[in-house]
């Protein structure tokens, strides 16, 4: 690991980056240019104080999944993530299971959720994990950066997590499960190799005994374009049209919730988008 070369590869890279280009508010007191250290923390979804000492060459080796989190927070293209690997010590990820394990999504991906204010918008692996999310993405669903990266798999959480469960109406939820279920199989069968994926499946066969009953009724269906009716908490009930836009070489799938114009729901949307992230401590 090098970590003075590391340490000036995060300043420089964080330095280049404006509010904007990541979908931040700028604000007006600025003294230097670019994003501020615990921004970067923020959306690497790791403590301001772990990234500093980075940047001051002090820090410990950071994991892979780290690793990627940073490469995905400063927008950096492949060759840039594979050189913020090599800096580390790491092997850069060699495939779309290796690349979708360490969360790195590409910068133009990045690019267009950031663009997307107005609507819930998120990238998630073709197995289940969040990698990225917009403000309102974070609003509907809670902010997946505030927890600990293993929970941050929404099939994981939907079996094991009570909390995830209550966003949606309790009529919907045996057909979410059956959903999850069956597109996690898909997924699996495609990549028999894939070990975080079938770790995924293990401890939810063990935990779940719902899981477990489903995954042995062998039902197989990849999710794409749905409507999901949603319980918030705050602006109350949603139907929202999912629509799914795949990245098959990365193995990741691009969210986007939206409501038919004059709709109950595309009113309560515009207020989700007022509402922000203030009750997100409540449901994340």
């Amino acid at each position: 690991m090098n970590r003075a070369q590391l340490a000036d590869f995060l300043r420089r890279s964080r330095a280049r980056l404006a509010p904007s280009d990541v979908g931040l508010a700028v604000g007006s007191r600025r003294r230097t240019p670019g994003l501020r250290r615990e921004e970067v923390a923020q959306l690497a979804g790791m403590s301001p104080d772990y990234y500093t000492r980075l940047e001051q060459a002090r820090g410990p080796r950071p994991s892979r999944q780290i690793l990627g989190s940073l490469a995905r927070a400063l927008r950096l293209t492949e060759d840039e993530r594979d050189h913020l690997f090599h800096l580390a010590g790491e092997e850069p990820p060699r495939d779309a299971r290796d690349a979708a394990g360490t969360g790195h999504v590409r910068p133009g991906l990045l690019l267009v959720l950031d663009r997307l204010d107005d609507v819930p918008a998120q990238v998630v692996s073709d197995a289940g994990d969040m990698l990225a999310q917009n403000t309102m993405a974070a609003a509907l669903v809670g902010d997946a950066a505030s927890r600990p990266p293993r929970e941050r798999n929404i099939v994981r959480r939907f079996f094991l997590d009570p909390a995830a469960r209550r966003l949606f109406p309790p009529g919907d939820r045996a057909e979410h499960a059956r959903r999850h279920v069956a597109h996690l199989r898909a997924v699996l069968a495609a990549r028999p190799e894939d070990a975080r994926a079938a770790a995924l499946v293990g401890e939810l066969r063990c935990r779940s005994a719902e899981f477990a009953t489903l995954w042995d009724q062998h039902e197989v269906a990849v999710r794409r374009a749905d409507v999901k009716r949603f319980l918030h908490p705050v602006v109350g009930p949603l139907e929202l049209e999912c629509e799914v836009l795949l990245s098959a070489e990365q193995g990741q799938r691009l969210i986007v919730y939206t409501a038919r114009p004059g709709s109950e729901s595309y009113e309560r949307l515009r207020l989700l988008r007022v509402v922000g992230l203030q009750d997100l401590a409540v449901r994340s």
